[in-house]
Formats: C-alpha cells, sequence, structure tokens
C-alpha cells in the first residue's frame, strides 16, 4: 500500500509518499511561493539527486497536480499511477474538541475542521485547501486527517481547563488544546519499543524541542499534560516564541510602545524566544556558537532556555508522580548535546545521570544517553511525524 502524506501552509505544500510494506520513503518534496509566477519545488528520491524545479503555481491544486506529475513521470517519478496510491494522509493542526483520534475525511468532517477555523485561523484554512485539491486530484484513494490536536484529547479537565470564567470556556471554547501531538504519540510508541516495555505500562515525560517546543506527560499510553496551549505561544521559552509570560505584559506594552493587538501578537511569536533575548537568531546552532564567542546576551539566552525548559520538566515529573524516562526529540532535543547535558546536570534530585560520551554521539536512531546508575532512561528519539500519519492513514484504510 502506498500513502501520500500532505502538509499544507499558506503558500507551501510539504509532501512524502510512503511504501507501507516495508514503510519506506519512494519521495519526498515541498513546494513553496504558491501564487506566484517563481514557485519552487524540490523532491528527494532515493539514489538519485535532489530535483530542483521553478515553475507558476497559482493555487494548491495546480502545485497538488505539478507534484503529481513529478511522481508519475518516466525520468524522476516513482508510481506509473495516480491510482496506486491509497490513501492521503492530510496533516491538520486544530481539531478542536471534535477529535480524538485520526478519521477518514466526510463533509462532517470537513465542517468541523471549518469551525476550528478560529482557533488556528492561520493554519487551518490552508489544510482545507490540501485536502480540497487532493480529493479532486485523488478521487480513488481513502483521505484521512490528522490533527496535531487529537493525542492531547486525553487530558483530564483540571489539566486543560484555564481559571478564566467558564462562560469563557463555554461559548469559545477556550481551554489547552497543545500541538505537536503526531510528534508525542509517535515518540512515545517508539520509546516503549526501544525499552522493550509496553506503553500502557509505562510513564514518560517527552520534550519535542525544536524551534517550536512542547513537553508532554504521556501516562500509559495517554497525553495528561502538555506544555502549549490554546495557540502553540504557551509553555517552554523557543526560537522565536516567548512562552509563559506574565499576561498583564500585553496591555503594558501595548500602552507603553503604542502598539497595536496584532503588533505585540507578532513580537511574541516571531520576535522574542531565544531571537528576543539574544538578539541575533532563534537558532540554537548560532545561538549556542555565539555564545562560545563569548557573546553576553547569547550566553544569558542558553541559560534562560535550559532553566526554564528544566524546570517544566521538573513539574511533568511531578504530573505523572515519577516518570520511567525523559525522553529527548525534535531538531534541538535531538541533536544539541550541550542542552541536553545543561538540562540533566540539575535533575540529580530525580536521580538522574548521564554518559557524557553517549549523549556527545550523533546517531540517526534510538538510544539511551542515562547511564547504567541512572534512576531514570534518559533516551534520544528521533521523531517522524510524517510516518506516524502514514500509519494512521493505513490503519484507517485497513479497517474499512
Amino acid at each position: 500500500m502506498k500513502v501520500l502524506v500532505i502538509n499544507c501552509g499558506s503558500s507551501s505544500i510539504k509532501y512524502q509518499l510512503f511504501e507501507m510494506t516495508d514503510e519506506s520513503v519512494l519521495a519526498s518534496g515541498l513546494v513553496e511561493k504558491i501564487g506566484t509566477d517563481a514557485a519552487i519545488i524540490k523532491q528527494e528520491t532515493p539514489d538519485r539527486e535532489e530535483l530542483v524545479l521553478t515553475s507558476e503555481i497559482l493555487d494548491h491544486r495546480d502545485g497538488l497536480n505539478k507534484v503529481l506529475s513529478l511522481l508519475m513521470s518516466e525520468e524522476h517519478g516513482v508510481i506509473q499511477s495516480a491510482d496506486e496510491i491509497s490513501a492521503v494522509g492530510h496533516r491538520v493542526v486544530h481539531g478542536g474538541e471534535f477529535f480524538s483520534e485520526s478519521v477518514v475525511i466526510t463533509s462532517e468532517v470537513r465542517q468541523a475542521i471549518r469551525k476550528t477555523i478560529d482557533l488556528a485561523p492561520l493554519h487551518n484554512p490552508p489544510n482545507l485547501l490540501g485536502i480540497d485539491a487532493a480529493q479532486a486530484q485523488l478521487s480513488n484513494a481513502v483521505h484521512v486527517a490528522v490533527f496535531d490536536t487529537a493525542f492531547h484529547q486525553t487530558m483530564p479537565d483540571y489539566a486543560f481547563m484555564y481559571p478564566i470564567p467558564r462562560v469563557l470556556y463555554q461559548k469559545h471554547r477556550i481551554r489547552r488544546y497543545g500541538f505537536h501531538g503526531t510528534s508525542h504519540k509517535y515518540v512515545a510508541q517508539k520509546a516503549a519499543e526501544f525499552l522493550g516495555r509496553p506503553l500502557d505500562n509505562l510513564k514518560l515525560v517527552i520534550a519535542h524541542i525544536g524551534n517550536g517546543a512542547s513537553l508532554s506527560a504521556v501516562e500509559y499510553g495517554k497525553s495528561v499534560d502538555t506544555s502549549m496551549g490554546m495557540t502553540p505561544l504557551e509553555g517552554l521559552m523557543m526560537g522565536t516564541r516567548s512562552g509563559d509570560i506574565d499576561p498583564a505584559i500585553v496591555p503594558f506594552v501595548m500602552a507603553k510602545e503604542d502598539l497595536t493587538l496584532g503588533e505585540v501578537q507578532s513580537m511574541l511569536n516571531k520576535h522574542s524566544g531565544l531571537l528576543g533575548v539574544s538578539g541575533l537568531s532563534g537558532d540554537m546552532r548560532e545561538v549556542t556558537e555565539a555564545m562560545f564567542d563569548g557573546n553576553p546576551q547569547a550566553k544569558l539566552a542558553i541559560e534562560m532556555y535550559v532553566y526554564r525548559l528544566r524546570k517544566m520538566i521538573g513539574a511533568y515529573f511531578a504530573a505523572v508522580n515519577g516518570a520511567d524516562a525523559l525522553i529527548f526529540t525534535a531538531g534541538v532535543g535531538e541533536n544539541a548535546s550541550l542542552i541536553r547535558e545543561k538540562v540533566c546536570s540539575g535533575l540529580s534530585y530525580l536521580g538522574v545521570e548521564i554518559d557524557l560520551e553517549e549523549n556527545s554521539v550523533r546517531r540517526k536512531e534510538e538510544r539511551k544517553i542515562s547511564t547504567l546508575q541512572s534512576k531514570i532512561d534518559v533516551l534520544v528519539v528521533p521523531t517522524n511525524e510524517e510516518l506516524m500519519i502514514a500509519r494512521d492513514a493505513k490503519n484507517l484504510v485497513s479497517s474499512r
């Protein structure tokens, strides 16, 4: 069975085509600058050099049509017919309270996704555009929606509710939803496999730290808390997002700097975090390099990042009354050995002890970086959200 995974942004389409018999990637690519006459298509296939094309692409349907043509082309293709694609897995950012698992897309599902646009105005509309385009051109395939928020729908109400007037939840569904759910779900399953223990017998704290960052507390296979909230702004300090701050800062800064609501939202989402503190970059690699070069603001940014991450990890251990494992994943979590070392050095009260040599090794596979004496297993588990989406699509097709 072949499954095409699609992730549509406002002017982009990311895609991967999987052969699910062995979960191999037949092709992966990216369409950028949709809506212009200089759109770029990049595609990678095994044993071939990356292909880069420039073309006029006016909308997502046109973009997907070019992707399919490329996948079927004699010179660069990996399939002969679009009918070989049995399912299409669509990443949808927000499922609100409607969806606690992936679903086959129906008219009712599409309507529910539309109802959540207020909660994800930048993401759900292009996700719907991708669904429209793919259903029009791959009408024989089963289309599946996989939601970033679904995995966290198992949180209890005392974890997802905010201490604000209840009427705001009743009228507008203001609550914590959480994001990166597909990643947290995948990593939890891989960690259980690696440890050789049933997932429903494990308590895990997962640190998905990339440019965006979130923690989850996973108890016996279910998410019971997560650090992102109604939006991805809440929680940890990130590349360009502030994470948790005193909410009174918002009206204070608006008054002092004469900012609009849109401008202060942009400040908190795009100009804060590592970028805002360092004044240099939101990229952990660049900030770390500047710190080693003696830049005091870069040093402060790293110290704040580590401190806030370590502090929240401690809170999540408390949320599950002690976890069996701490797991690092995503770009920073998988590659920044210094951050892992600094975070874990302050968790000795939990019995955490990491092997510095093993921590410094970079491998694209699951590995344990804690010592034999450590009371908590510390793992690095590479995430693969696209494969998780493909698996969900395959399972839904197989169950029909």
